[in-house]
């Protein structure tokens, strides 16, 4: 009998993937710093502690379950941003400045 059929904890490899990121003590913005894998968001945020900031790198950290994450593909790039590309009212080149406006 297996540890998960006994009722007990999950077997390691069945444990799902985080994505840890860290906000440094410099920085405002939180930077992707990694993986692991845990049973549960708060061991991963404990692991994530132990194994990203043991010299003191963060003040903050966030840990996000990796199949909660939905992002585009670098192969979809051209026709996912390809809408964009024909707004040419969006690019700052696109208007006349008057001569009689300072500073912008």
């Amino acid at each position: 009998m297996t540890p998960a059929e006994s009722g007990g904890p999950a077997p390691r490899d069945s444990w799902p993937l985080f994505e840890v990121f860290i906000r440094g003590k410099r920085g405002l913005n939180h930077v992707h710093v990694g993986s692991l894998h845990a049973p549960d968001a708060e061991m991963a945020l404990h692991n994530a502690r132990d194994l990203y900031t043991r010299r003191n790198e963060g003040v903050s950290i966030w840990v996000v379950d990796a199949a909660a994450i939905t992002a585009s593909s670098p192969e979809e790039k051209d026709p996912f941003f390809a809408p964009s590309g024909d707004k040419v009212y969006r690019h700052p080149t696109f208007y006349s400045i008057p001569d009689d406006v300072p500073h912008l």
